[in-house]
């Protein structure tokens, strides 16, 4: 008992005041994710080859490896994290993979350092609740993405930081974006909205 108590309050504490996820708690971000699918983000983002997609918060490359794969060498998925292990974890894991299209960049989502309208898409997995001020991360977002370029985010209930798809969309349509649909369970999902 005492140590649900300890994990509630300590889940309490982190949804108030937010952060990534640290290096050294990594094995949370590699972990199985059972309803927030790499089918499931196939799915909602579509992606096509030649495609470029921003990726904020890739953690250790769990989504990354498989989109690059996606867009073809032809395509590039830049990945943005706050974290430079973050970034090193998965630049290492796709040059395992041969894979020559992951390109990275540390930042923070507040303030992007890429031009407007540069991108066919782009994905937060568990991130955004991570972004203190999430409001200004999706205008951000918004500014990067071209003209129907696509903005997908992913949730799984657990997840301190969860952000409910209500949140989601008033945010985005604050932000200049529009909700298009949603692909899972409300526990564990995917939104998309676009530009």
């Amino acid at each position: 008992m005492l140590t649900a108590l300890a994990v509630l309050g300590v889940a309490l504490w982190w949804r108030k005041n937010p952060s990534a996820c640290p290096y050294s708690q990594r094995f949370w971000v590699e972990a199985p994710h059972p309803l927030i699918t790499r089918d499931r983000l196939r799915e909602i983002l579509e992606p096509a080859a030649g495609e470029r997609i921003l990726e904020v918060g890739p953690g250790t490359g769990y989504y990354t490896l498989d989109m690059a794969e996606w867009v073809g060498p032809e395509g590039a998925v830049e990945i943005f994290d706050i974290q430079q292990e973050m970034l090193d974890h998965t630049t290492d894991r796709a040059a395992e993979r041969a894979l020559r299209n992951v390109r990275p960049t540390q930042g923070d989502a507040q303030e992007l350092p890429f031009e407007d309208d540069s991108f066919d898409a782009a994905v937060l997995i568990t991130v955004l609740g991570e972004i203190p001020d999430q409001d200004a991360a999706l205008r951000e977002l918004r500014r990067v993405l071209k003209p129907g370029g696509r903005l997908i985010t992913g949730e799984l209930f657990g997840d301190p930081h969860f952000v409910t798809e209500g949140r989601i969309r008033s945010g985005g349509e604050a932000a200049g974006l529009t909700y298009e649909r949603r692909v899972g369970p409300k526990l564990g999902y995917f939104a998309r909205l676009a530009a």
